[in-house]
């Protein structure tokens, strides 16, 4: 059997890999139907006042962290297209910051363009790349990685925590007997990312791994780069919902959102002594439902759920004066995000 068949049987049967737009199709009809209660197709966008269309589509990665209180998120500075080497080089040196480093599109989604920069010759490589505005962040060496979904109803003092994903970056295992890359091939995770594999350890590929030894082959936290998506609902407690409540109420205009972050022990995630790399409105999922084996009708429904919860909050601050995206609003803010990234 060919690998690309493998690979395309791999994807067929773990619906987790499955086209965005298919497990979206049912919300579809959600959304339309809402559109036509609140006679508004931008009416997610009053789920989140102080982010553009409420973190569904268009907002500058940059400025939403810039939201975040500084002592829970890393040294992050925005780099505006077009920039040379030497204006990069310089801007990072003023802002304190040192190889290696991570650089991800202002504008983006599902990983595009997000990459570790270990050396120069990376950072130039990547300036030569990106066409857009971008953002170079200090690299957080924390062990664990977790999204962590809050919402808040408008009307109510506190929120909750309704949604943890942990992310298990990929890696293999040596076996003292295969090579690196047919350890990638054996693993049905990594081989659907050889096309980037084969780029990054070129010069290793043909190497024998010790019996044991683990590469962490991709240390980038993103679905779409082969990173498993864990249920970690089990980690919500009454006291992380009260720690992500008092960082999410110092954010204006937060209400409904997923915070991407690293963290050292389990008892750091709780008490909310974490690092937010990345904070995404109303636009991002409740990644746990793409945990492996779990069932496509369950996440569907969380789904369900979740795009309610969107209606509820973007209607009670509508009542509390947050007027919707007008139509010629979000069409042009829709036509700037796909031209950025196409």
């Amino acid at each position: 059997m060919s690998s690309s068949i493998r690979n395309s049987l791999i994807k067929i049967f773990h619906w987790e890999y499955w086209p965005f737009g298919i497990i979206q199709l049912p919300l579809f009809f959600m959304w339309l139907w809402y559109s036509l209660r609140e006679r508004s197709f931008f009416y997610f966008s009053a789920s989140n006042p102080g982010i553009l269309s409420g973190g569904m589509m268009g907002e500058s990665k940059y400025d939403v962290l810039s939201l975040v209180p500084e002592e829970v998120k890393p040294k992050t500075i925005l780099i505006h297209f077009p920039a040379s080497n030497g204006e990069v080089l310089k801007k990072i040196q003023t802002a304190g910051l040192k190889l290696p480093l991570i650089v991800k599109p202002d504008l983006g989604e599902r990983g595009w363009m997000v990459r570790r920069i270990n050396n120069e010759q990376e950072l130039a490589q990547y300036i030569s790349e990106i066409k857009i505005d971008f953002i170079i962040q200090e690299l957080v060496n924390l062990p664990l990685e977790f999204g962590v979904y809050y919402m808040r109803l408008p009307t109510e003092e506190t929120g909750v925590v309704n949604s943890i994903t942990a992310k298990e970056f990929l890696s293999i295992t040596g076996d003292g007997k295969k090579t690196l890359a047919q350890l990638i091939f054996g693993s049905s995770r990594a081989r659907l990312q050889w096309s980037v594999l084969k780029e990054k350890y070129r010069d290793q590929l043909n190497e024998i791994i010790p019996v044991g030894k683990k590469i962490e082959l991709i240390s980038i936290g993103n679905h779409c780069l082969g990173t498993m998506f864990l249920n970690g609902n089990h980690l919500i407690t009454k006291k992380l919902s009260q720690s992500f409540d008092r960082i999410s109420k110092r954010i204006d205009g937060f209400y409904f959102g997923r915070y991407d972050l690293r963290c050292a022990t389990l008892e750091d995630l709780e008490n909310g002594n974490v690092k937010i790399v990345e904070l995404n409105g109303c636009g991002a999922e409740p990644a746990h439902i793409y945990h492996p084996g779990a069932s496509m009708w369950a996440g569907i429904g969380v789904l369900i759920t979740h795009w309610k919860n969107i209606y509820r909050i973007s209607k009670e601050n509508h009542e509390r004066g947050v007027a919707y995206l007008s139509w010629k609003e979000g069409k042009a803010i829709y036509e700037k995000f796909k031209a950025a990234v196409r």
